[in-house]
C-alpha cells in the first residue's frame, strides 16, 4: 500500500475591491443574474457568469422546481448556455455568487458536485482549464486557476 496525498492551492481575495478589474466586471454579471434567480423552495439564490474566448460574457442562475431534482443550478445554466450558442468558443474564466434569505452567506460558495463534473467536460473537450472565481453574498472571493484543482480526481471518457 501507499498513500497518495493531493493537495488544492487557491488564490484568495479579500473583497469584490481587490479583484482586477475584468474579474469584478465579470463577478458583478454574476451578482446581477443572481438577483434574478428562481429559488422559492431553497431561498438560496445563485448565479454564475462566464467569459468566452470570443469575448462575450453569458450569464445564468438558479432555476428550481417544486419536483426536485428537476430544477438546475446556475453554473450548468451557463455553461450550457455558452455551449449551445457558442459550441466554439472556449470558457476562460467562470465566476460564482450565492446568497442565502435565511443568513448572510460570508465564505466563499464552491459550485456543487454536479456542477464541477459538469465544468470538468468542457474544460477537458476545450483542452485548456478554466479560472473559477466563487464567493457568498459578501466578503472574500476564491480563485481556482483549473476545475481540475477542485476536482482533483476527475471522471472523464477514459474512464469508459
Amino acid at each position: 500500500m501507499k498513500e497518495l496525498k493531493i493537495e488544492s492551492i487557491f488564490q484568495v481575495y479579500n473583497d469584490l475591491n481587490e479583484l482586477p478589474n475584468d474579474i469584478s466586471i465579470l463577478m458583478n454579471r454574476a451578482i446581477e443574474a443572481r438577483s434574478k434567480a428562481y429559488a422559492p423552495y431553497s431561498k438560496f439564490k445563485v448565479g454564475a457568469a462566464i467569459l468566452l474566448e470570443n469575448g462575450e460574457i453569458v450569464a445564468g442562475n438558479n432555476q428550481e422546481n417544486v419536483s426536485y431534482p428537476s430544477g438546475l443550478c446556475a453554473e450548468r445554466t451557463a455553461i450550457y448556455y455558452a455551449g449551445s450558442q457558442y459550441p466554439d468558443s472556449k470558457i476562460l474564466k467562470m465566476a460564482i455568487t450565492a446568497a442565502s434569505s435565511n443568513q448572510i452567506t460570508k465564505n466563499p460558495i464552491p459550485p456543487c458536485g454536479a456542477c464541477r463534473q459538469a465544468i470538468a467536460e468542457y474544460e477537458i473537450k476545450q483542452d485548456s482549464p478554466i479560472e473559477i472565481f466563487f464567493m457568498g453574498e459578501i466578503g472574500s472571493i476564491m480563485k481556482s486557476n483549473s476545475l481540475s484543482n477542485l476536482l482533483p480526481l476527475l471522471f472523464d471518457k477514459s474512464a469508459l
